[in-house]
């Protein structure tokens, strides 16, 4: 019959194997008394990393975000996160956002001036990162950036369109060498920001209204050296900021560090040298007045100057959807 024959070969296949074992390998007939187990591990499965990666949506992924923004207020940090990661870009220089920073060893990951966002940052992100950025749905870089723009807007800013395409470096290697010349410096003046911004093809009005970002968060001593809040409302993104700045009144003051800084004694708030640069030079303050006056000119401009910020480096590459 059949089965007959199937058993028939498969007992001459048997055989040929055990003297293909004797002679190869120069084992004993005593070899195939012994109980030997074999165990055949099933090939991984990618249907099911499929089906896991089909159900990932940027509905979701912003879903996400939002929800992170409201349980850890930490808005202000993810913005600094994609400002550091994108601000390294120098024109001719080189400089992109790659989310290097992953990587701590050397390079953006070790600059003081990122201090707080390899660890803390990351470390408030690394749920969402694993879900979506692991799973190759989004780059770490694409993922900065919108966490940046998905926090914005959740705390009262303006809605900020977000395009897709940066590469995510592979070690540390693809930092920039230096931060000097790259990211600004609280506690230098205007001649300083225009040094730093122009390069990176910014005008006046572009730096001032980069700068209205410090309407949120605050500045921590074991980061950036300085001390204290901009405004009194520092989870809400408005023009605060600039309003604060015009109408209150700040005494220089020195921390332990040695680093200046100006606080308002009534609300404790603060400005540092560059905030107040805005005021003193004379071209940017007539733009940080307008901003004051106007919330939705200052939000108009940001867009812009942001948006910019955030694809410089990587224009050619970027696309409308993910």
């Amino acid at each position: 019959s059949r089965f007959a024959y199937i058993s028939v070969e498969l007992l001459l296949s048997m055989k040929v194997a055990r003297v293909v074992i004797l002679t190869i390998f120069g084992v004993s007939e005593a070899f195939f008394g012994s109980k030997v187990r074999f165990e055949v591990k099933p090939r991984r499965s990618s249907t099911k990393e499929s089906m896991k990666m089909a159900d990932l949506t940027l509905d979701g992924l912003v879903g996400d975000l939002k929800d992170l923004v409201k349980t850890k207020e930490c808005g202000p940090i993810l913005v600094r996160l994609s400002w550091h990661d994108a601000g390294v870009f120098k024109d001719g220089e080189g400089g992109c956002p790659n989310a290097v920073m992953r990587f701590t060893d050397a390079g953006e990951g070790t600059f003081g001036a990122n201090a707080g966002l390899p660890d803390v940052a990351l470390g408030l992100l690394e749920p969402i990162t694993k879900k979506y950025a692991d799973a190759g749905f989004i780059s770490n870089a694409d993922l900065w950036t919108l966490a940046a723009n998905v926090a914005i807007e959740e705390m009262g800013g303006p809605k900020i369109k977000t395009r897709f395409g940066r590469s995510d470096a592979k070690d540390s290697s693809e930092s920039v060498e230096s931060q000097v010349g790259r990211l600004p410096d609280g506690d230098k003046g205007a001649d300083h920001l225009r040094d730093i911004f122009y390069p990176k093809g910014f005008d006046d009005k572009a730096i001032v209204a980069l700068s209205g970002a410090h309407t949120i968060g605050s500045c921590h001593k074991d980061r950036s050296g300085f001390d204290g809040p901009w405004t009194e409302a520092p989870l809400k993104f408005d023009n605060s900021y600039f309003v604060e700045m015009i109408n209150k009144k700040y005494q220089a003051e020195t921390l332990d560090n040695g680093n200046p800084q100006f606080r308002d004694a009534d609300s404790n708030t603060i400005m540092l040298i560059s905030d107040l640069a805005l005021l003193e030079d004379e071209k940017f303050k007539p733009i940080a007045e307008k901003y004051a006056e106007d919330q939705s000119v200052f939000f108009d401009d940001f867009v812009t100057a942001w948006v910019k910020l955030q694809e410089n480096g990587v224009e050619g590459s970027l696309r409308d959807e993910l």
